[in-house]
């Protein structure tokens, strides 16, 4: 077996909490992502993407230190400027200027426990 025929995919990325139903209010109503599953009677869900399954847990209920990701989730979004301004509209604050990279916008900011996310867009086609 090869290294590269082990993994196959990724079934989702788990981002930490304080406090799920804050948490979950953020990634369902503020971002829109709809819950597709919830964890039993745990305080934890998933929020699906299009592409990436988010499942948020709220840490202490796992026995785990809550340390939020200080590296982004980069989420798709068709126009990162609109994007913006209809998640400002809602209250979220970003940390500083769309960024070009000179072949895609990027928005940094952060949910209610500081996990870093960004809202990203790549306009020019990857390299060969």
């Amino acid at each position: 077996m090869t290294a590269s025929s082990i993994v196959t995919g990724v079934d989702f990325v788990t981002v930490p909490t304080r406090d799920f139903e804050k948490a979950s209010e953020f990634y369902g109503e503020v971002l829109g992502l709809p819950c597709s599953a919830r964890w039993g009677d745990r305080p934890a869900g998933e929020f699906e993407t299009g592409t990436l399954t988010i499942a948020v847990m709220q840490s202490d209920a796992f026995g785990i230190e809550f340390a939020p990701h200080t590296h982004p989730i980069a989420l798709h979004v068709d126009d990162v400027e609109a994007a913006r301004a209809a998640l400002e509209a809602k209250g979220v604050a970003f940390n500083a200027d769309t960024m070009d990279s000179g072949v895609c916008h990027m928005a940094h900011f952060a949910d209610p426990d500081g996990n870093t996310l960004m809202l990203h867009h790549r306009y020019a086609p990857r390299a060969a």
